[in-house]
Formats: structure tokens, C-alpha cells, sequence
């Protein structure tokens, strides 16, 4: 077994040396309309500490925006109301439609030369989790799987990652939240603290994707039906601490958006993102087609399997990622347009969460599994 740990902890690493090679040779040219606008929201960053929450067009003063779209042949380069990525607000603002996570990451970093460290930055903390897990694991089929999920979110770091900026930091948080995740329920279910870090954690999700606010919607089922069943004040304060967690996380959106669109509660993003649900076969047909849907089989394969193991310690896990799975998935197969990430980020943090909660299983779980799968293949129902 020690052998098969070396092997996939080379592969991890393989990967990830890779990609970082492949990541530091990319350009911040592209000419993709996203890359662009994430960039300008680093710069205001970098310009207005703070302010650079208020995207307002106006503020190009600088003409840093204006460059950029000159570079690339943008037509309408001097009128703000044709800006890609940019939206015109009640007030007369014309501002980014982005929340500030993702441009904020980037102005951590020198212009010119942020892109390829926060892509590097999500890539180490993801193949740690990784190796992590290869630790952890006790037996054949935990190592394998452990292994094989490592090297994957690696990979993932290149392709569809690259697609979007926001991806990385999301894939990042993913994987932590996950870890934690599984702590939390297979081994200090009573923790107040934990739900709140984790409850944080997917709040700053939010930044960098507003979508990412579904990622909590199993979390909020596991904390608000046990609650409604026994009324007691240790469930309360759980489900509080971990919607406080997830309200002061994504404090600094709600701050953009209030700065931007004139309430914390008001969209930047204009109608074409903000539509009603509908199913379309054409948009279910390309996720059917795509890695995406090979991701969303693993996910719903391994709760399954979780669910099936009949182990009460893993139970809450493989529950908590079916309430995601349906609430995630149900509003990315009714959303009208389709892209080789939306559901990436829920079928990673699902595939972290069992597998962390496969390998944290108490060892009298462990030791009890082979012996429950004999007594049952003997038609022996154990005690």
C-alpha cells in the first residue's frame, strides 16, 4: 500500500509541476472580455485600497480600461454603455458586473504578472489537500480514491479552470471547506466554532462567484430540519453561527453592491444573467457532452455509495451533498446558458466532503465494515 501512495503522490506532484510550468508561459492578452474586466477590478484595487469596490466607469480615469480595449480592436472603446462585462445601474452608474473576490486575489499579485501566481497559489493548496489525503488513507480502496481525486482537482486546474478567473480561488475554497466539512460531522458534530469557519468559508465563495451562495444550501438543510425536529438550543446556535459565518464572509459583495447598484440586495448584472428557469434539452445536451458531466457522475456515484455503506457516521455527509447536488444542479440545468465550470465547483466540494469523510470514519467504523459486508453476503443481519 505504501507503494501505491508513492505512485499516486509522484502523479500529484507530476501535475501540478506541469501546470505551473504551463501556467507561468500564459499571456494576460487573451482578448477575452472576462480576463480584461477581472484585471480592471485588480487595478482599482491596487489604485483605491478599499474603494476599489466602486467600479464605477468613471473612474477609468486613468484610462487603464480604455487601453486594454484598444488592444484588443474593441470598436466601442470610448462609450462605457458598450463595455463587455459592464452594466449600466438605476443611479446612471455604469459599473462591473463582477463581485470583488476574484479582482481583489489579483491585485495581490504585480501588474502583468497576476494571473499565473493566483492560478499556482489554488494549485499548491489543492495537490496539499491532496497529498493530505493519501496520508490519511488506511486501506487499498481509500488510497486509490483519495489518489485519484487528487490528481484530478490538479488537472482541473488547467482545464476548465483556465476558462475563468474565478474558478481557481473557488476550487481552492472547495477543497478546504470540504476537509472541514468532514471534520465537522465525523468528528466534532458539536463544534460551534467549526460551522462558523465553514460557514465563512463558503460565504467568501460568493466573492468570486455569485452562484457560489448555492453552495451552502445543503448546509442549511443539515442544520435547519434537525432543528424544526427536536427545538433545541444547540441546534439553533449551529445553524446561526454558520449563517452568520456565511453573512460575514460575503460581506465585502453585499458592500459592492450596495456601493454599486444602490443596495446590498440589488444585482450588478444586467437581464441576461438575471432570468427566470427554464429546461432546455439543448443546454442539458451539452452538459452531457462535456467533463462536466462525468464530474456530476462521480459526485452523485460516490453519495450513492456513501448512503448505501450504512454507516451512520457517514450518513450526514452523503446527505448534506445530496441536498447540494439536487439545489445546484436543478439551477444550472434550468439556467439558460452553459459553461465548462458552473457545476465544477459543487461536484468538487462534494467529492472532497466524502472522500475526507471516507477517510476520517473513526477506526471501529473501519474495522466493522468488512465484517458487516460478510455478515450480509452470509444473509446474516448483524446485530
Amino acid at each position: 500500500m505504501k507503494a501505491v501512495k508513492l505512485a499516486f503522490g509522484l502523479i500529484c506532484l507530476a501535475i501540478v509541476a506541469s501546470d505551473i510550468v504551463a501556467m507561468s508561459r500564459w499571456s494576460e492578452a487573451r482578448g477575452v472580455y472576462d480576463d480584461i474586466c477581472y484585471l480592471r477590478q485588480a487595478h482599482l484595487f491596487q489604485r483605491f485600497g478599499i474603494g476599489g469596490l466602486d467600479t464605477n466607469a468613471v473612474r477609468d480615469d486613468d484610462h487603464y480600461f480604455e487601453g486594454k480595449m484598444k488592444e484588443i480592436g474593441f470598436a466601442d472603446w470610448k462609450d462605457p454603455i458598450r463595455w463587455p462585462c459592464h452594466n449600466p445601474m438605476p443611479s446612471g452608474k455604469v459599473v462591473l458586473q463582477y463581485p470583488p473576490g476574484t479582482g481583489f486575489l489579483l491585485a495581490l499579485f504585480p501588474e502583468g504578472h497576476q494571473v499565473a501566481p493566483l492560478y499556482i497559489a489554488a494549485s499548491l493548496i489543492l495537490c496539499a489537500l491532496a497529498l493530505s489525503g493519501l496520508a490519511m488513507a488506511r486501506t487499498l480502496p481509500s488510497v486509490i480514491s483519495a489518489g485519484v481525486l487528487g490528481a484530478l482537482a490538479v488537472y482541473l486546474m488547467i482545464n476548465p479552470a483556465k476558462a475563468s478567473y474565478s474558478v481557481p480561488p473557488t476550487m481552492a475554497l472547495c477543497a478546504v471547506a470540504g476537509l472541514l466539512t468532514s471534520l465537522w460531522l465525523m468528528r466534532n458534530k458539536r463544534s460551534v466554532l467549526l460551522v462558523a469557519l465553514i460557514g465563512l468559508l463558503l460565504g467568501v465563495s460568493v466573492n468570486f462567484r455569485l452562484p457560489n451562495a448555492l453552495l451552502a444550501a445543503g448546509y442549511f438543510l443539515i442544520l435547519g430540519l434537525p432543528f424544526l425536529w427536536t427545538r433545541s438550543l444547540a441546534t439553533f446556535v449551529r445553524g446561526l453561527a454558520f449563517g452568520a459565518g456565511v453573512l460575514v464572509g460575503m460581506a465585502p459583495t453585499l458592500a459592492a453592491q450596495a456601493i454599486n447598484a444602490g443596495s446590498a440586495l440589488a444585482t450588478t448584472y444586467g437581464s441576461a444573467d438575471v432570468v427566470a428557469p427554464v429546461f432546455d434539452l439543448a443546454v442539458f445536451g451539452q452538459y452531457l457532452r462535456d467533463m462536466q458531466f462525468v464530474l456530476i457522475v462521480l459526485a452523485v456515484g460516490a453519495t450513492a455509495w456513501l448512503l448505501a455503506a450504512g454507516e451512520e457516521h457517514a450518513r450526514q455527509a452523503a446527505l448534506l451533498t445530496v441536498g447540494n447536488l439536487a439545489f445546484n444542479l436543478g439551477f444550472f440545468m434550468t439556467h439558460p446558458i452553459f459553461t465548462h465550470y458552473y457545476v465544477v465547483p459543487i461536484t468538487m466540494l462534494s467529492l472532497w466532503t466524502l472522500s475526507f469523510a471516507r477517510l476520517l470514519r473513526p477506526l471501529e467504523a473501519r474495522e466493522a465494515a468488512p465484517v458487516r459486508r460478510k455478515s450480509t453476503n452470509l444473509g446474516v443481519l448483524p446485530r
